[in-house]
């Protein structure tokens, strides 16, 4: 199951850039769309402050 630790997210929007069909910006914070989208990996990796686990 993918999840974001909301108290590491700086909201740089990263994971949006990679994997739009798996994640999306709630506010100032970065939410999970779809935790089963194909490029999860990519946005996990993509995330500066390695807020995603999955």
């Amino acid at each position: 199951m993918v999840s974001i630790d909301k108290a590491k997210c700086i909201g740089c929007g990263a994971c949006a850039s990679a994997c739009p069909k798996g994640f999306e910006m709630k506010g100032d914070k970065a939410s999970v769309k779809d935790g089963k989208a194909g490029c999860v990996k990519e946005a996990i990796e993509s995330c500066p402050v390695d807020a995603i686990k999955g």
